[in-house]
């Protein structure tokens, strides 16, 4: 190839040539192109960094443009509604429906295979509920009995996204969505920002091992510091994150190009530089201080709601800090189970794809464990991680939810369209990134709006499942109202598949189911990790 293109090129290069000499001078616009490629050709025979483009001078490079391409054109001429991942198209457009307020209802029947196994169902009433006999605004009061300040919740709230992995825009958007809605916006643990706070929507300050907008000059927390912000009007609860769903273990990453002055100011970091937060945190060493930091939280506050976000790794590590719970008397007001489906911005593949419980397990392990040791009446639960539908709150609700988050749905009712580009900066609807040229696209206005839309759609079509399937408050929904195909000519409820745990019978070794007991002997509330003991 390198022999022919070099044959080749030196043909066209001297037939231009003469063209141009002898017949017009317009010839000369053939000459230049013809010499650009020679250049092109010649400069891909020399380098040493691309096999292909060194063997295959010029036409390689259509790789690199085939690559480019590939995602846009798959997803817009090559996959069918139901396959694209990490969100479907029919996922995709409902989101974009309800939150433009134009009709979301879809024709001729579903597209989903209801005989494949692992398709799931929700059973309906003979005797439904009429709509305008419902609550068309569910909420959960958030606050437990050391809590001075508790809060009315949305049973939908919008998910830890920081400044910094999204625009200034985006998070106006989100805020002002979340204001008009009468609902919460998580701020992520990228800081206490001046957008977070412009619209005076609702706020739950996240605060992460980094400890961003309260912390040191070493990084360490700062007690004064978050004191000051916690006090905030705005913020309504307080949130310590362990862990994330998409990358469980391993700390947020802010890419140095998205690392501006503002943000290096909002989160107290050197700008322009790389931020990868630890994956811990150096303000507590065992389960009995972490619980011991909540009541500090609490008491900074004034008496907020705290609670904690985790994605479920070793069990015996979420059972020492219940232990610690109960032996301290002091409990968390609420705790966020991320599954590891969940989303991010960047992370490395073996993170998103192999580490952390998903959220089904996460949650059902969750809720049996609290209720088990008596203390679920105590705390609430959030659930977090690729809930797009009224379906997928409600199956949330069925295995112990009291609210569900939303981070990439959000996204979308902001105007994401899945370029799967978070990382990278140039995100081309201004969502996910800190480019002005491309945040200019994305009007605060008018996004706000659709943020709100798409959150009363999700609720009152939340509402009509609740009555369609005879009941009135999310509290008579059960795990028996979920059926999951485990085959084709078998069904099973979520009941029979995650069996529920009777109130305390945890609290005495005999009580505790047997899949559980090793977690148990391995939980210890004065340090993390396992000691890998057996069972007798």
């Amino acid at each position: 190839m390198r022999r022919n293109f070099v044959i080749t090129s030196t043909l066209l290069l001297g037939a231009s040539l003469a063209l141009s000499i002898y017949l017009s001078m317009y010839w000369y616009v053939l000459v230049g192109l013809v010499l650009l490629l020679t250049i092109m050709g010649y400069v891909d025979m020399f380098q040493k960094k691309h096999a292909i483009r060194r063997i295959y001078p010029v036409v390689g490079r259509l790789r690199y443009v085939m690559e480019e391409l590939r995602p846009k054109m798959y997803q817009y001429f090559i996959e069918s509604d139901i396959d694209g991942r990490p969100f479907n198209r029919l996922d995709r457009s409902s989101v974009y429906q309800r939150a433009k307020n134009v009709r979301d209802t879809i024709p001729f029947g579903t597209q989903l295979d209801l005989y494949a196994e692992g398709y799931e169902w929700m059973c309906h009433s003979v005797a439904p509920k009429a709509f305008d006999t419902l609550n068309h605004d569910p909420r959960v009061m958030i606050g437990n009995k050391d809590c001075k300040q508790p809060y009315s919740a949305s049973i939908l709230n919008i998910s830890a996204m920081s400044f910094g992995s999204l625009s200034s825009n985006a998070i106006e958007a989100l805020n002002g969505g979340a204001k008009i809605g009468n609902f919460a916006h998580n701020t992520g643990e990228g800081g206490l920002s001046d957008y977070h706070l412009k619209h005076g929507g609702d706020i739950i300050w996240q605060i992460g091992t980094g400890y961003f907008g309260c912390r040191d000059e070493e990084g360490n927390f700062n007690p004064e510091l978050f004191a000051e912000k916690s006090k905030t009007p705005s913020v309504k609860m307080i949130e310590l994150k362990l862990s994330q769903g998409a990358k469980p273990g391993h700390g947020g990453i802010l890419p140095a190009s998205k690392n501006t002055e503002e943000i290096a100011r909002i989160r107290h970091i050197k700008p322009h530089t790389l931020v990868a937060s630890p994956p811990f945190h150096s303000a507590f060493d065992t389960p009995l201080e972490m619980i011991q930091f909540i009541k500090k939280l609490r008491d900074l506050s004034g008496g907020k709601p705290v609670g904690f976000k985790l994605c479920i790794g070793h069990k015996s590590e979420f059972i020492a800090i219940c232990k610690a719970m109960i032996h301290l008397d002091i409990y968390p007001d609420y705790i966020a189970v991320d599954g590891g489906e969940g989303g991010t911005g960047a992370a490395p593949p073996e993170f998103s794809n192999y580490v952390g419980a998903p959220l089904i397990d996460g949650l059902d392990f969750v809720h049996n464990i609290l209720t088990g040791l008596d203390i679920r009446k105590h705390i609430k639960i959030i659930a977090s991680g690729k809930v797009s539908s009224a379906f997928h709150v409600a199956r949330a609700m069925a295995l112990g939810a009291d609210s569900c988050y939303q981070a990439r749905a959000m996204m979308m009712a902001v105007g994401c369209i899945q370029a799967l580009l978070c990382n990278t900066n140039t995100c081309p609807t201004g969502v996910a990134t800190q480019d002005p040229k491309l945040t200019v696209g994305l009007d605060v206005k008018d996004k706000k709006t659709r943020v709100a839309e798409y959150h009363s759609k999700m609720v009152k079509n939340y509402v009509e499942l609740l009555g369609a399937s005879g009941l009135d408050v999310t509290k008579n929904l059960t795990r028996s109202h979920i059926y999951r195909r485990v085959s084709l000519n078998e069904m099973i409820t979520y009941e029979e598949l995650f069996p529920s745990i009777e109130p305390g019978s945890m609290l005495e070794e005999s009580g505790i189911p047997l899949k559980y007991k090793l977690d148990f002997i391995n939980a210890d509330m004065e340090s993390w990790g396992i000691k890998f003991h057996k069972l007798q």
